[in-house]
């Protein structure tokens, strides 16, 4: 398994340092299910198309489910010498079969054939990435509806703002992560594209039928010209720019976790079987895997940035530079896929601390908006009634109450337009259920998102 199939015009052998350093098999290895998937089907063609004998079809198909068969036991083993999965695959092919498998390659260039590999298993790996999503959605969405009349204060710039629901807080991940498996499934659109056939970069002479490949291998289209076929590397660079926007909002919520954890906050505890200790302090609960998630978001955000740079200036067609792509983007799946499953295992165990979150929501004035609102209604002009409730919030400080701890007479005080029905806008479960409209934080109206949510679940798992 020595002799390099491309060698007939080479004198010299490959220098071993050349060998280790353009060898990419420790990397592309994974793809060898793809790689015969792909030459099973090109075999089939080539005999249809009367290039290949039935008989000989057979031997090459015969030959190369038994490889998938020895590299998925572990028992073919792979060597720098012979570079990547293509020529280990043709390589034990022709020990296998003989002069019969030497016949794979005719219509066909490395070039081409890995460029079919990686589109199959982007594939496949958004496939595997849409159905982890699913499933993340569909656990937000019960803890969503666990918690749907739990108070959570609200923030903007970490400052509390104004009273929300747990809920409504965990539904708008959901929406985020609805975006993200909307990115996926279109991108694979343009993912389902067949290059085989496109050869090194102008096409082949033999008569090929690459709509007969296309259909065996599930493409929707066929790349319709060569030189693109063999060089484009967009698919990658899409699902990458998806994969770091899903990565941000992993992080996002990972962020909230270790903050929501932290000993000072102690909204939430996370199950034990989530969370580590420490080597020195025996107290220690540590959410690490959040940390790890919030962490490795950025690994996934450099790798797009890796794969940009590496296409950059590349002139037509293939280059060598190429070669590299699959170890980048191999990353940025691992990163995300390990990410997303981890999550959908440990939210379920996720417990609130409903007394900590709303003691908070307490402590930050958080319906002084209400107020201003209640003094709108009652003819106020918006910015004057935003200075008198400015007014009251610096009162309240003064004497360290909260705004519902004033008294109606020092309400009155500030404002001749307040009387008593005030006082029922500065509670907490009054300021979330008066938001009452599509996309609010009302515990209504997070249960008909919920409800929504399920609904637009259940239709899809029956896709």
């Amino acid at each position: 398994m020595t002799e390099k199939l491309w060698g007939g015009r080479f004198a010299a052998a490959t220098d071993a340092l050349v060998e280790q350093f353009t060898a990419s098999i420790a990397v592309d290895q994974r793809l060898f299910r793809e790689d015969i998937q792909a030459s099973i089907a090109h075999a089939r063609m080539l005999a249809r198309v009367g290039v290949l004998t039935e008989v000989e079809a057979s031997a090459i198909v015969h030959g190369l489910r038994r490889i998938e068969e020895e590299i998925a036991a572990g028992s073919l083993p792979f060597t720098d010498r012979l570079e990547d999965i293509h020529m280990h695959v043709e390589s034990r092919l022709i020990e296998l079969i003989g002069d019969v498998g030497k016949k794979l390659h005719t219509g066909r260039s490395r070039n081409d054939q890995v460029a079919t590999d990686m589109r199959l298993y982007v594939r496949s790996a958004i496939d595997r990435l849409c159905a982890l999503l699913y499933d993340l959605q569909r656990v937000l969405v019960d803890l969503a509806s666990r918690e749907a009349d739990t108070i959570l204060p609200g923030l903007t710039h970490l400052q509390v703002a104004q009273p929300i629901t747990f809920g409504h807080h965990c539904m708008a991940y959901v929406e985020m992560f609805r975006r993200d498996s909307d990115r996926l499934a279109d991108a694979r659109r343009r993912v389902n594209v067949l290059p085989l056939g496109a050869a090194a970069l102008a096409g082949t002479t033999f008569p090929i039928d690459r709509w007969d490949v296309a259909r065996q291998l599930g493409f929707d289209h066929l790349a319709e010209n060569s030189l693109d076929a063999v060089s484009d590397r967009d698919f990658l660079l899409e699902v990458a720019a998806d994969l770091g926007i899903l990565a941000v909002h992993l992080s996002r919520l990972a962020e909230e976790l270790v903050y929501w954890m932290s000993t000072n906050v102690a909204f939430i505890d996370l199950p034990d079987a989530f969370c580590t200790g420490s080597s020195i302090m025996p107290q220690k609960k540590n959410p690490d895997v959040a940390e790890l998630i919030r962490g490795k978001s950025g690994k996934v955000m450099g790798q797009l940035v890796a794969l940009l740079i590496l296409m950059k200036a590349q002139a037509l067609a293939y280059n060598r530079d190429n070669q590299e792509d699959k170890a980048i983007f191999f990353t940025a799946v691992d990163e995300v896929e390990m990410s997303l499953a981890l999550l959908v295992r440990m939210l379920p165990g996720l417990q609130t601390r409903p007394e900590r979150m709303r003691a908070a929501a307490l402590e930050g004035f958080a319906t002084a908006t209400d107020l201003a609102d209640y003094l709108v209604r009652r003819g106020v002009p918006f910015r004057d009634a935003h200075a008198v409730v400015g007014r009251a919030v610096r009162l309240a400080q003064e004497r360290g109450v909260g705004l519902e701890q004033l008294s109606l007479a020092d309400l009155e005080a500030i404002s001749p337009a307040i009387d008593a029905t005030a006082l029922e806008v500065l509670s907490l479960e009054g300021s979330v259920a008066a938001r009452n409209h599509l996309g609010g934080t009302a515990p209504a109206q997070v249960r008909a998102a919920i409800a929504r949510a399920r609904q637009r679940l259940e239709q899809e798992a029956r896709r």
